[in-house]
């Protein structure tokens, strides 16, 4: 088995080994996972965090350690707590890193950082603080920064920079937690997750006080919610029908 660290700002994870294949995911600075399989060009990889797969290409990572690897696995992931930060090399050259990078490989590869960072647990009323440094963002399918970003990068990013860990896709969130009745019993903080016609789960969001939610739609985005799902206040009608609402804290 072998081993990898990401050591560039924001790298593409895709389908299949090809640079037009489809964007399923971003690998960010610090993120460190299992090498599955290796060809000329590409590595197919599972990431440590949330044990999703997909392909990089292998001029964006570098190879560690199997001691490295499990070393960084039992740390307490230290974050990028700003919209942008830099890291530095020991020529002095500066590469931006996006909010929510993992810093915990810096030793490993050599860098530096003088930036803000957040590590630990943070108490659940932090998270729509949190939601708010991506409002507005764009949404990007397989994003999962301010510059770009899908419904559930947006909820696993805002969780994971809260110190907790939520499974990369919605229907995969959907998984996790305990089901509530009603909107009444939900806090915010709290996922609600909607369904299509066939009801599969495809959209996720934070659900807020007095019956509103953000969430990536177009645009990171604040709308109300009902029993019915989101409506859309510039659309003036329903754009997701309601499934379920997940305590994950």
């Amino acid at each position: 088995m072998q081993y990898g660290i990401c050591n560039l700002g924001i790298v593409s994870l895709r389908v299949e080994p090809y640079d037009k294949s489809e964007l399923t995911s971003q690998v960010l600075y610090g993120d460190f996972f299992k090498v599955l399989e290796q060809r000329k060009y590409w590595s197919k990889i599972r990431l440590d965090f949330d044990d999703y797969e997909g392909w990089i290409d292998n001029k964006q990572y570098l190879e560690i350690t199997e001691e490295q690897y499990y070393a960084l696995s039992k740390e307490p992931p230290k974050l990028s707590a700003d919209l942008v930060e830099f890291i530095h090399d020991k020529n002095e050259q500066l590469y931006a890193i996006p909010l929510g990078a993992s810093l915990n490989g810096l030793a490993i590869l050599n860098h530096g950082f003088d930036g803000h960072s957040m590590s630990g647990t943070a108490l659940k009323n932090n998270l729509i603080n949190t939601a708010f440094l991506y409002l507005n963002a764009p949404y990007l399918w397989g994003g999962k920064t301010p510059f770009g970003i899908d419904c559930s990068g947006f909820t696993q990013m805002v969780y994971k920079l809260n110190g907790y860990k939520l499974l990369r896709e919605a229907s995969q969130q959907a998984t996790q937690g305990e089901a509530l009745s009603f909107i009444e019993e939900s806090e915010p903080g709290d996922l609600a997750f909607f369904d299509d016609n066939e009801g599969i789960i495809t959209h996720v969001g934070i659900i807020m006080k007095d019956n509103y939610i953000i969430h990536a739609y177009g645009k990171v985005r604040i709308d109300r919610l009902d029993h019915s799902g989101i409506f859309n206040v510039d659309k003036k009608m329903h754009t997701h029908k309601l499934r379920v609402i997940k305590k994950i804290i």
